[in-house]
């Protein structure tokens, strides 16, 4: 789970994607020489913090969202939330400003609003994002992000093996989107792929639970075409994987940006679920992790 740690303790909240992005090129650099293909490695202005790797002749694509939850410095030690974080006070802040590295506390007022507690005013714009205490136990992986630190080491093991195929890592998921149009447009342009697995990470639930298995999401607060997620749910059938079935009203992922977007794309959120999300002690199981490489191996195959 070296690796797993590593991404989680790169501070890429949304609008900051560019630090784990130099990471992951580095990353490939180093990697692909040991891969099974040999990918494309798109990125540039163009793709602001995105990249795309492009493999063989592909017919579906990964999206796994690079950013993070956190904080944002307003004023008077005001902070403001970056996507969804649900954080107790007390709960351990960690960022840097043009003073130099920054730990402090999260704290509430009587609204609700969140402050920081520190020695010395932080520099307005600075994000902040909690302070990672990574555990690895017998069965659990327990550490703040990773949702969705983990969707991008699914992609990456998944890369070790595949032929056919794109891998694209997205950005500002967390906090509204904007990127993945843009990805969509070129990877159906260029060569004609418009159907995806977004590689992301759930919820436990009371009909998810875990040690069970990935989720293949039937739904959330979007829906996605029948017909291609039941191909997805009998392939996973025929190969014998392990999985659960998952249907939510709420949460949205890349996919709802890929629905809304003016090309035609088939997609499904096939993802691990976690406890406690969006805090610092996000858990998910080691099987429901093993679960979902072995899933995302076996579609990119036979999808």
């Amino acid at each position: 789970m070296k690796l797993l740690q590593q991404l989680c303790e790169i501070h890429a909240p949304s609008g900051e994607e560019h630090i784990l992005k130099e990471f992951l090129l580095k990353y490939i650099a180093r990697e692909k020489k040991k891969w099974k293909g040999k990918p494309e490695i798109i990125h540039g202005d163009e793709f602001q913090d995105c990249i795309i790797l492009k493999f063989g002749k592909p017919r579906t694509a990964i999206f796994a969202h690079m950013d993070s939850i956190g904080f944002t410095v307003r004023y008077q030690n005001q902070l403001l939330p970056i996507g969804s974080p649900d954080a107790e006070p007390g709960t351990k802040l960690v960022g840097k400003d043009s003073k130099g590295l920054i730990e402090c506390e999260l704290e509430y007022d009587k609204e609700n609003h969140a402050f920081y507690r520190f020695g010395r005013v932080i520099d307005r714009g600075t994000s902040l994002t909690y302070k990672i205490n990574f555990k690895d136990t017998k069965q659990f992986i327990q550490s703040a992000y990773i949702d969705n630190r983990l969707g991008v080491y699914n992609a990456l093991k998944v890369a070790e093996t595949l032929k056919d195929g794109v891998i694209v890592f997205s950005c500002w998921e967390e906090h509204g989107g904007g990127s993945v149009p843009y990805l969509a447009k070129y990877i159906y342009e260029k060569w004609g792929v418009r159907q995806a697995l977004v590689s992301d990470i759930t919820w436990v639930s009371d009909g998810v639970e875990p040690g069970k298995g990935v989720a293949i999401s039937l739904r959330d607060r979007t829906i996605p075409r029948k017909k291609f997620v039941n191909r997805i749910i009998e392939i996973a059938q025929k190969k014998k994987l392990t999985f659960q079935l998952e249907v939510e009203g709420m949460g949205s992922s890349d996919g709802r940006e890929l629905q809304n977007s003016d090309y035609p794309f088939d997609w499904c959120f096939v993802g691990a679920p976690q406890q406690h999300a969006h805090t610092p002690h996000e858990k998910v199981h080691k099987s429901d992790i093993d679960s979902m490489i072995s899933m995302y191996q076996h579609l990119m195959i036979h999808l």
